[in-house]
């Protein structure tokens, strides 16, 4: 996990995706052309929430997100996603 210095607002999350799988599950090598990206990573911050909803996913967690949710970011050389919590899908 990073010390980030970011504090996401109302009910965004920060997330670090998790890297992608360089091999199958038969032992065979992925060449950098046929890694497709997980959709699943570890909660970095967390904002608030709304005064209707509280959040639900804390710093730590490992989360399922959907393909498109969040906007891609870099911050100190290391890619992140920033998301409304409503994009997770689940808890892991």
């Amino acid at each position: 996990m990073s010390n980030i210095n970011i504090k996401p607002l109302a009910d965004r999350v920060l997330v670090e995706p998790a890297p992608a799988e360089t091999t199958t599950a038969s032992g065979l090598i992925l060449p950098d052309s046929a890694k497709e990206k997980q959709h699943k990573g570890t909660v970095i911050a967390v904002g608030n929430g709304t005064k209707d909803e509280p959040m639900t996913v804390k710093v730590g967690d490992t989360v399922l997100y959907g393909k498109y949710a969040g906007t891609e970011l870099i911050l100190e050389g290391t890619d992140y996603l920033i998301m409304r919590e409503a994009d997770i899908m689940a808890i892991i």
